[in-house]
């Protein structure tokens, strides 16, 4: 495939180095049309292995470092995922009490101010890997993207975010696809239209403690805690029964509509809309009106044809039924509609968004250094140069794959610098190991990495104390005393 250069733009120090060999190699066609009416993220939508097939063009690196560059892309590729399997292992210990879904024995407790204090740590670690894998947050109170007065679906959805202690909502590829339908303005004609959506959505909730909802009942409504308690149990009677207010649970969607965010929610209240209301009150109307004519005559003659005056009674409370029974079938409608839908976006739940996460932030943090140190490591840079390196970076992946992103230039530096692949010399001068060293280096602390290993264990909890039954056997009893080392018993048996 044909490949052109790219130097930086013509600014500062890096005006000068310009006519240099290419930064980074790029094919002349696009893959993806750039909408530039697209507010810029983070996240590059181009797999690893695609990056290092472009960023390695031989032709792009002086003789002979383009095979060295490759396999130094592959050494940070595995040496940035192991480092994010050991925080990945840490937090889903620290998750492992709040899990929704654990099967494993418990063996520590917690008081509430030490539970308290470890909701806090998941949470804010949950987050750090979000901004890693750059999804980016919506804030629950923005009612212009989430409470919305009709989703994609036709559903009206209302959720009341009051009932959570913990919400965190997330998105990654704010984009758009094209959907048909059918309208009577067009005759019942198809016509397309554009469907915004999320490629990804994130959610973490935990409900409130029935306590503590009680209590901020009585305080808002100021009635007395019996009504509270009552409103509180009703409201929460429309939760599935599974969800409990001490389990923290994340879910993650794909493609989902903007316009249905609340259907994600465990609380969320579907509503008729406008046309449905009008559609059931003009039938139901209708036809209880007709009815309630066609009785009122028959009644009349209650005394004089009493059989007749049931009979109309008994159609009357048909009619009545039948309006009921349409209105219970059009909410059902509703619910599997949401339903459905739920099910084809659904993407993973709970312990396994942890592992998604934590592979895609690490697959992110890659993709940048990857980037950064193909520009950093063929010429000299200082630090005043960093923003023309960051544009001529976005300008590479806007020409080669045809995506407008926002490059995360000091996060990248940053790790690049920690791991000892940059150095920034006193005066600003950023000095980048050449492939071949720098692979060398990597295997290096390989070598070192798991003396290093932080040991996961909490401040957190307390274990707890497993009584010996009666009839446990000696090596059980003795396993239990010496904090659960087995105990093998050797010889031949005593005789009474």
């Amino acid at each position: 495939m044909a490949a052109q250069d790219v130097a930086m733009p013509a600014t500062g120090p890096a005006a000068a180095r310009s006519s240099d060999p290419g930064i980074l190699a790029m094919p002349t066609n696009y893959v993806v049309g750039p909408d530039s009416g697209r507010p810029r993220e983070r996240f590059i939508p181009v797999t690893t292995y695609a990056l290092i097939d472009r960023l390695t063009v031989p032709q792009t690196w002086p003789r002979g470092q383009a095979r060295a560059a490759r396999r130094f892309f592959r050494y940070l590729d595995y040496w940035r995922r192991q480092q994010h399997s050991v925080g990945l292992a840490n937090l889903l210990q620290a998750y492992e009490g709040f899990s929704p879904d654990s099967d494993l024995l418990v063996t520590r407790t917690f008081t509430p101010g030490e539970r308290a204090t470890l909701q806090k740590r998941v949470v804010s670690e949950i987050e750090s890997i979000l901004a890693q894998a750059n999804y980016v947050r919506i804030d629950p109170n923005d009612v212009t993207m989430i409470l919305t007065k009709e989703s994609h679906y036709g559903l009206d959805l209302q959720v009341d975010f009051t009932a959570f202690e913990e919400v965190l909502i997330y998105y990654r590829g704010a984009t758009n696809r094209r959907d048909e339908r059918r309208r009577w303005q067009k005759f019942m004609r198809k016509e397309e239209f554009d469907v915004p959506i999320f490629q990804r959505l994130f959610l973490l909730f935990k409900l409130k403690p029935f306590e503590t909802r009680v209590l901020e009942v009585m305080k808002e409504q100021r009635i007395s805690r019996r009504e509270a308690e009552r409103i509180v149990r009703n409201v929460r009677a429309m939760i599935p029964t599974g969800v409990n207010d001490s389990n923290i649970y994340l879910k993650l969607f794909k493609n989902i509509p903007r316009s249905d965010v609340e259907m994600v929610f465990p609380n969320t209240q579907v509503k008729f809309r406008l046309l449905d209301k009008l559609r059931l009150w003009v039938t139901g109307g209708a036809g209880l009106g007709v009815g309630a004519f066609g009785a009122a005559g028959k009644i009349a003659f209650a005394a004089t044809n009493p059989i007749a005056a049931a009979g109309a009674a008994l159609g009357l409370g048909g009619i009545a039924f039948r309006q009921a029974v349409n209105f219970l079938n059009q909410r059902q409608r509703y619910m599997v509609v949401m339903a459905q839908n739920l099910y084809f976006h659904s993407m993973a739940d709970n312990r396994g968004v942890l592992i998604k996460l934590a592979d895609r932030a690490a697959e992110e943090d890659v993709k940048e250094e990857m980037l950064l140190y193909s520009v950093l490591a063929k010429e000299r840079a200082k630090r005043s140069d960093l923003p023309a390196i960051d544009a001529a970076i976005e300008q590479y992946l806007k020409a080669s794959f045809g995506i407008t992103v926002d490059f995360d230039l000091e996060d990248a530096l940053g790790r690049l610098v920690a791991d000892g692949l940059v150095i920034e010399e006193a005066d600003g001068t950023l000095k980048t190991l050449g492939p071949e060293p720098a692979a060398a280096h990597l295997d290096a602390q390989w070598d070192v990495f798991l003396d290093n290993l932080p040991d996961p264990a909490g401040d957190e909890g307390t274990e707890v104390d497993h009584t010996v039954e009666p009839d446990t056997s000696p090596s059980e009893a003795a396993a239990a005393e010496t904090g659960g080392t087995p105990v093998i018993e050797s010889g031949p048996p005593q005789q009474a």
